[in-house]
């Protein structure tokens, strides 16, 4: 037995001739997948949705994505700190996500259940100084965090009605506490 490099795999057949099968005339190398790809890895696709509909999704889907992009400036974070542009997607993904989910549905924040609508409203209303907000926030965190994609939703949800009074309690720390 030989030692294998992960990064190039050999199989250990059983010493067939694989020359001689049914398959070994078709030239796979023409086959046009690109246009596929995206589609069968969408999850829709595996929950019975046509291609169209999954293709409708997918385009609700960027135009969520150029939006929040849009709301949060988010070419000002892509020269920001080791990172930071990673940490926006991230959140980027969770808010397209949340915008994504059909009418009625409930989300839970904070441990309460709230209406979705709620919360794309909520998640429109973010801007760069939020967005700057929440990652600043999770950066001093300290405590472990069970469930971290609950914890960013919660986090940007409670952003809009918490960020004046974060940076005014950082303030007067700064100013007239132990600081």
């Amino acid at each position: 037995m030989k030692i294998i490099l992960p990064e190039v795999p050999k199989s250990n057949g059983n010493k067939t001739d694989n020359n001689n099968t049914e398959y070994s005339d078709i030239d796979f190398s023409k086959t046009d997948i690109s246009d596929t790809e995206d589609y069968l890895s969408y999850p829709s696709y595996a929950a019975g949705k046509t291609k169209e509909e999954t293709m409708d999704e997918i385009e609700r889907m960027n135009a969520y994505r150029t939006l929040i992009r849009e709301n949060i400036s988010y070419e000002a974070f892509e020269h920001r700190g080791y990172g930071t542009k990673e940490e926006v997607d991230e959140l980027v993904e969770l808010m397209v996500e949340a915008m994504m989910l059909p009418k009625g549905q409930l989300v839970r924040i904070a441990g309460a259940d709230r209406p979705a609508k709620i919360v794309k409203s909520r998640f429109m209303q973010l801007r760069y100084p939020h967005i700057e907000y929440v990652t600043e926030c999770l950066r001093n965190n300290t405590t472990k965090v069970g469930n971290i994609k609950a914890y960013l939703l919660t986090t940007l949800y409670n952003s809009v009605m918490t960020i004046d009074h974060y940076y005014h309690a950082e303030v007067n720390h700064d100013l007239y506490g132990g600081g």
